[in-house]
């Protein structure tokens, strides 16, 4: 974002000397020094504001979350703690939904071994973990189990109740809920389940988030983003997790996955219906390669990989703010890739705080811009946490 500075103004005053012949009379201040006085204390005074104007204030602490899809909960695990000065907060994208409303780990259980020792590493560093739970059945996200916790009252409280127990026995700090694909149909249910989830959690000390739909209106552009009320969610929620990218996904045509314009007029619209200091601002660290109309999840070093592999040039999209290029495979088909590197993550970053928002939250695919963790460091200090690791939650 361009800085806004405020041009200071000069001032300059005259004064005319006394003709020397005459004297003041005896025992009566000159008016020529009252005068002086009265230039002095004025331009003293507007020192005085200028130099408060002009110096470096404190940048408050923000939020920074790390979230982790249960594929690269190893890899990102790693990277936090590399860069343990730079977030105070882990979402492990690692539940989701049966058919029957169940709660169930996405990952296969050959895993299990491993990522529970990532988990372990992140808590002996203090980290407070707060698990995302979606709605996410068999590897797909699936709207007919979360309709069903939605629409029958004991369905959503025998849920509220499962989610509850998954964080206090899980030794969590919280759940972050991402119910997507909703219908419009859903939005005050969805209100009263978030708001029932909330009381739940606050009773025991723990928190709620919620990943909502990037919208710059209430309706948005599909019915998903009329199912989520953003006042009433942001009014009972402890985060508000704006996932403001894929403005062109798998099955769009080619462009920018978050072009900063839209992510600026998501922030605008976001902070007049949630409070400011709720809200964190998603920012994608992957991208997208479209070939025959589809376009296939790309990391970081894929792209850049890839860009070597068939000598073409990155170029740079000043007004998205997003790198990208073309080139065409062994077998012919032409492919246009869109991603996100340090320069477009730094644009984002100080897009979230020139909006005043509480932080932001990555969207940790794998194998990133390293540069990306120098660049958060530099623009977004984060909260320190506490000495027992929840320094990030109030």
């Amino acid at each position: 974002m361009g800085r806004t500075s405020i041009p200071g103004q000069a001032a300059a005053a005259a004064v005319r000397p006394l003709p020397t012949t005459r004297q003041p009379r005896r025992g009566r201040r000159p008016r020529w020094r009252g005068g002086l006085w009265l230039i002095i204390l004025c331009l003293g005074a507007i020192v005085i504001i200028l130099v408060a104007l002009l110096r470096p204030t404190a940048r408050p602490p923000m939020l920074a979350v790390a979230a982790l899809p249960y594929w690269n909960l190893t890899g990102g695990s790693g990277v936090v703690l590399a860069n343990r000065q730079d977030f105070n907060e882990v979402s492990p994208w690692m539940y989701g939904l049966a058919r029957d409303g169940s709660i169930v780990v996405q990952y296969p259980p050959a895993e299990s071994a491993r990522l529970n020792a990532s988990l372990r590493e992140l808590r002996t560093a203090g980290m407070p973990i707060v698990p995302t739970l979606a709605n996410v059945t068999n590897g797909s996200f699936s709207y007919e189990p979360v309709a069903a916790i939605l629409h029958d009252p004991a369905v959503m409280a025998r849920h509220i109740a499962d989610i509850t127990d998954l964080v206090r026995h899980g030794d969590y700090a919280g759940i972050d809920i991402d119910y997507e694909n909703l219908r419009a149909g859903d939005r005050d249910a969805f209100t009263t389940f978030v708001t029932r989830l909330a009381d739940a959690l606050h009773a025991h000390g723990k928190t709620l988030s919620v990943a909502v739909f990037a919208k710059s209106t209430d309706a948005g552009y599909d019915e998903r983003n009329v199912a989520q009320d953003y006042a009433a969610i942001g009014a009972v929620a402890d985060e508000v997790r704006l996932m403001a990218y894929d403005y062109h996904w798998s099955t769009s045509p080619p462009g920018p996955v978050a072009p900063i314009g839209w992510v600026r007029d998501v922030l605008a619209y976001a902070t007049t219906q949630i409070p400011a200091d709720k809200l964190l601002l998603g920012v994608s660290l992957s991208g997208y390669d479209w070939a025959n109309g589809r376009g296939e999840t790309v990391s970081w070093l894929q792209c850049f990989g890839r860009a070597r592999q068939y000598q073409v040039p990155v170029a740079y999209d000043v007004t998205a703010q997003a790198p990208w290029f073309r080139y065409v495979d062994s077998t012919g088909r032409a492919h246009e890739v869109w991603f996100e590197n340090a320069e477009s993550a730094t644009a984002k970053f100080a897009a979230a705080r020139g909006a005043g928002i509480r932080g932001v939250f990555l969207w940790m695919f794998g194998a990133e811009d390293e540069r990306v963790w120098s660049a958060l460091h530099e623009a977004l200090p984060v909260q320190p946490l506490d000495d027992g690791g929840e320094g990030a939650h109030r």
